[in-house]
């Protein structure tokens, strides 16, 4: 059985339910709720959508609208769930590391044939190619020995954890670098910057 058509299929649901909606009117069932995940600090602005419009923007300084993973260490805890998100946007790794660990989480309960998740570290420019040549490559979604991939954590379903340590000397330059999920259609959506500091 040839999986491409339902491949693209499930991509084109995936890329369509990340669009913009047009404006509610009276004929209109209102969203699903998409509000980012909940902090222990209820005073913590959300994550503006317009920046994640272009998957390759150079990083800029963090401001009051980013949420940077909070670094205990040479590590760091990212949650993601069923609403195709991860808790923080960003991830600034202590310059006196050498090396540094993320963990993820996956706070839903659907499968990883349906709303996996993983963490992909690379440079920018890197990640479309990286995530349209891994398409195919399930259930990981990298392609095997793809060189553009700096590190990456195995890909979990609802429920699930895991974690992968890297060297931090491969991201301290030639950046931007940025970490995202490599799942069909959730780049638009989970990533985030990934500096040095």
């Amino acid at each position: 059985m040839n999986a491409l058509p339902l491949l693209a299929g499930a991509i084109a649901l995936a890329l369509s339910a990340c669009s913009p909606s047009p404006a509610p009117d009276s004929t209109t069932a209102p969203a699903a709720d998409t509000a980012p995940l909940a902090t222990d600090d209820a005073s913590e602005p959300a994550l503006d959508a317009g920046a994640i419009d272009d998957p390759v923007a150079t990083p800029v300084p963090m401001d009051a609208d980013s949420r940077a993973a909070d670094v205990a260490g040479c590590a760091t805890i990212l949650t993601s769930n069923d609403a195709m998100q991860f808790d923080a946007d960003a991830i600034v790794i202590p310059a006196s590391c050498a090396s540094f660990t993320i963990h993820l989480t996956h706070v839903g309960t659907l499968p990883i044939g349906a709303m996996g998740h993983n963490v992909v570290i690379a440079r920018a420019a890197d990640m479309p190619a990286i995530v349209a040549d891994g398409m195919a490559a399930t259930p990981r979604h990298i392609k095997p020995g793809d060189t553009r991939v700096i590190a990456h954590t195995d890909m979990i379903g609802g429920g699930g954890s895991t974690s992968v340590t890297f060297d931090v000397a491969l991201v301290r330059e030639g950046g931007p670098y940025r970490f995202f999920c490599s799942f069909p259609g959730h780049l638009a959506r989970m990533q985030g910057s990934l500096q040095v500091q």
